[in-house]
This record gives C-alpha cells, structure tokens and sequence, in this order.
C-alpha cells in the first residue's frame, strides 16, 4: 500500500472514487438479480409452491440462466414504432437508480476513505431531482411504442409518479427540519444515539407517508397501475423484448433497491446499530465492513417488505390511486410538517 500513499491526493481521491463507483455498480447488479430469486421464492412460499429450484444449488443460479436467455432471444423491433425513441427508453429508465446510488453512504469508513462516492450537501435535494428522472423512461416507452396500451400505460404513470413526487417530497421535508441538514451522512450521525434517535421513531408519520409513496414511485403493487397485466397486458413494454424488456424488468428492481436504501438512510439509522459501538464510524477494517452488512440487512428486510405486500394486497383502482395521493397522503404531510414546525418552536 506505499505506492498508494506515495500518490498525489487528488489522484488518491480519484483513485478510491472509480473504485466505489465499480463496486457500487457491480454489488447494485448482483442485488438486483438475487431480489429476484427473493421475489419468486416469497411469492412461492405465499402461493404454496416451491419456487425456483432446478438451476444450480437451491435454484441460485436461476438469475443467470435468464440472463443468457435474454441475451440469446432475437432482438426484434416492431415495424410501427418510433425507433430512436424505442431504444433509448430502456436505457434511461436505469440511469436514476445508478445515479441516486452515488449519495447514499452505505457504509462509516474503511480506513480513511468515507463509504460514500459523492457526500453532497444538498444530498436530499439531489436524490428527489434524480428521481423525478425516472418517469421520462416510462412515457418515452409508451410513447415510442405508437400503441394503445403502452400510451395508457406512459399516461398513467406519468400522472401516478407527478401525484406522489409531491407527498414524497413533503414527508422528507420534517427530517431536515429536525436534523438541521440535507447532507445524509449527517443525517445518519443525528441517528446515531441510540435506538429511538431513529427518525422512523421520532417522525412516524413522515416514516409511513415516504414508505407508501416509495411503492407508488417504484410501480409496485397495490400502486402498478402503469403496467396493469390484466387490463393493459403489461402496460408500457409491451411491445419490448430481449434486453430491452430485461432493462426495464432490472430497473424495476434497481429502484426498489435505490428507494429501500433511501428509507433506511432517512429514517432506520443507515449503517448504524444502537449497540456495541456499532453506531460510531468504523475504527477498523472488520468493523468498517461489518456497518456495510447491516445497512444491507437493513435494505434486504424492506425490500422483502416490499415483495410480500405485492403478493398480500390488490391493486387499486385508479381513480382510488390518484385520490388517495391528492386527498388523503398530501394533506397530511402538510398537516405533518405544520405539527413538527409548531413543536420545534415550542421548543426552543
């Protein structure tokens, strides 16, 4: 390690950028492909089956053989759609989820390079910007694809992600009134002092109306109405296959995995555990690496919260979705953010 330390700072901090921006992106995709085997073991055990279990040991290689199945599917275009628009739409519904992943710190430190690749000041700011993002991807797929269905499908989720963006942003904006900060790091510092220092405990409200608005902002049940199987056939990539359709079934998880961390950073501590000194940044290698197993194992238990209540709950009907966000989630952030406001002047 004496080259590395022989380096000019500024090559040091490029250096330890390009690797958390490999690692980041290779553990995001390898996430992304096990969530799937969860989603399809949970949505066995719930339906009394036994799930994948034929590809390698315990089904584990399952993600790979789709994979090479999507590669290996002829990459068809149908002749009626808008091409340039058809093939950029896979790929940049995947791009926000890369991109909010680059604020979240997942973990203190190892040695003295930060678990962090970008601790921006305005990190709050930067992620809600970043996903507003994600709706451009679904309507430019419905769009492109010149056909009923997947125009219904862009249509609807351009007024379901626009609808919710809103309560959303409201529910976070008492965690930086109560924290003082929009930097997440030291969002997780303020977190850092005990059990029920944990925002989920001291804004519960502002905890349930961001978990409601993460189901409706990733398409997932009770909240797809934008794909809709059994009324639009899949909604906006019907008329998609191969990798294309694999890049929008990845982002999907993508996102869920990007708005669990997000969930776990804002309100469940981040990296940190209220006991054995797990709460302060990391004074070693083993400890700096064990914070990053618990803000995974944090980021697992929500996403497979998020998995088992698509297989427990039915989807709304529309016009519930979009009154339930416009009369019932946002009147209530405001009324949230008014009630924190008012017991913060109290206070002082």
């Amino acid at each position: 390690m004496t080259w590395l330390n022989q380096l000019d700072p500024t090559w040091q901090f490029l250096l330890f950028s390009a690797l958390k921006v490999g690692v980041a992106v290779v553990a995001l995709l390898t996430l992304v492909a096990y969530t799937v085997i969860l989603e399809r073991r949970l949505a066995a055990c719930i339906q009394d089956r036994i799930g994948p279990n034929r590809v390698g040991p315990l089904g584990l290689l399952q993600p790979l053989a789709d994979g090479v199945k999507s590669f290996l599917k002829e990459d068809f275009v149908p002749g009626h759609v808008r091409k340039i628009y058809f093939w950029l739409a896979p790929a940049l519904i995947m791009i926000p989820a890369l991109l909010t992943l680059a604020v979240i710190p997942f973990g203190s430190r190892l040695g003295s390079q930060p678990l962090v690749i970008a601790d921006l000041n305005v990190g709050i700011l930067y992620t809600f910007g970043i996903v507003s993002l994600g709706v451009y991807g679904i309507v430019l797929a419905g769009y492109a694809a010149n056909s009923k269905y997947p125009f219904l499908g862009g249509i609807r989720s351009t007024a379901q992600m626009i609808s919710y963006e809103i309560a959303m942003g409201l529910a976070v904006i008492p965690v930086f009134m109560l924290a003082g900060d929009l930097n997440l790091s030291r969002i997780i510092d303020y977190q850092s002092h005990g059990l029920f220092s944990w925002l989920a405990f001291k804004l519960p409200v502002s905890f349930v109306l961001f978990g409601i608005t993460a189901f409706a902002e990733t398409n997932r049940t009770p909240f797809d109405m934008p794909e809709a199987e059994n009324e639009l056939a899949g909604g906006y990539n019907v008329e998609y296959g191969s990798m294309k359709f694999a890049m929008f079934f990845m982002a999907e998880y993508a996102n869920m995995i990007a708005v669990s961390a997000m969930i776990v950073t804002l309100f469940l501590g981040g990296w940190t555990l209220p006991w054995f000194g797990l709460d302060r940044p990391a004074a070693n290698l083993w400890v700096g690496l064990l914070q990053v197993g618990i803000f995974l194992g944090k980021v697992a238990a929500w996403v497979s919260f998020m998995i088992w209540t698509r297989w427990m709950l039915p989807r709304f009907r529309y016009d519930q979705l979009m009154k339930l966000g416009w009369e019932r989630l946002i009147p209530v952030a405001l009324a949230n953010i008014v009630g924190i406001a008012v017991w913060l002047w109290m206070k002082s």
